[in-house]
């Protein structure tokens, strides 16, 4: 077993609280069509919060649970970054937890 994987997980339940603590967790999924696009993040029919939410967490729980490879790389944080650059004190925390998560992802087994 790969010894990121309880980090791992609690990571994205760090997360998740934070993007319910925030605000940011909708109760309606996004359609069928925004959640199928092939742009990266979904920037062209999800918020990157809806994107973290409806597209990130199920897909990295899935991996976690199914026992499948980890990716190679994590690049959250720089998007984050962007989308979040005009509130800086909100999205504090959440960028935090990303660039953990990133670390952790990039780290040998």
């Amino acid at each position: 077993m790969d010894s990121r994987l309880p980090a791992l997980a609690e990571h994205l339940l760090l997360i998740e609280r934070e993007l319910r603590v925030q605000g940011w967790w909708r109760e309606a999924a996004p359609s069928a069509e925004a959640l199928a696009s092939v742009e990266p993040f979904c920037v062209d029919t999800l918020d990157f919060d809806q994107w973290l939410q409806w597209i990130f967490l199920p897909r990295m729980k899935s991996i976690l649970e199914q026992d499948l490879p980890l990716p190679n790389a994590s690049g959250i944080l720089a998007m984050a970054e962007m989308v979040y650059a005009d509130q800086p004190a909100q999205s504090r925390n959440l960028k935090l937890l990303l660039a953990q998560f990133d670390e952790l992802i990039s780290q040998s087994r």
